[in-house]
């Protein structure tokens, strides 16, 4: 069989071109091209992994930063605070010195109005049991026909504002 015979031929030629194009294909392509890119690949890797690095740093960095920030913004309002609590405190001492002297003298005032008053309803007083006295007198004088003296006149119009 003739077929069978040139199968030997036909396998040994295509095994040889077969081993050669895998043999070329393995040694330009395995041996060249990939540790190329593995190094490619690896670079990469270390280099993310670099930037990561320096993120993280400078993430903390910023932290920090923003901590000491914060710190530092806490002291501040707290010293503002107390900056106003104080100039309230001076404020309301200040104002509490003026009311007393203002109340001091609105005090002398009314004291002074209130003699005033005192003195002029005396005054008024007098003048009416004065003027009360005359007009007894007088009312006496033309309904009864009797005259009357003025310091009795003046004893009837005092028990008469005492009583009434």
């Amino acid at each position: 069989m003739p077929q069978i015979a040139q199968l030997a031929e036909t396998w040994s030629s295509q095994l040889f071109w077969l081993f050669v194009f895998f043999g070329f294909t393995f040694f330009v392509i395995g041996r060249g091209m990939v540790p190329k890119v593995m190094a490619t690949v690896a670079q990469r890797d270390e280099q993310i992994a670099g930037d990561l690095a320096a993120a993280r740093a400078a993430r903390d960095a910023a932290d920090a930063q923003e901590e000491a920030w914060r710190v530092r913004e806490n002291e501040n309002r707290a010293a503002a605070q107390a900056l106003v609590a104080k100039a309230k405190a001076n404020a309301a001492a200040k104002s509490e010195k003026t009311i007393a002297a203002a109340q001091k003298r609105l005090d002398t005032k009314l004291a002074d109005a209130e003699t005033r008053i005192a003195e002029a309803r005396a005054a008024a007083l007098t003048e009416v049991e004065s003027v009360a006295v005359e007009a007894a007198q007088d009312i006496v004088s033309r309904l009864a026909g009797v005259k009357v003296t003025k310091p009795a006149a003046a004893k009837a119009v005092k028990e008469a504002m005492s009583n009434g």
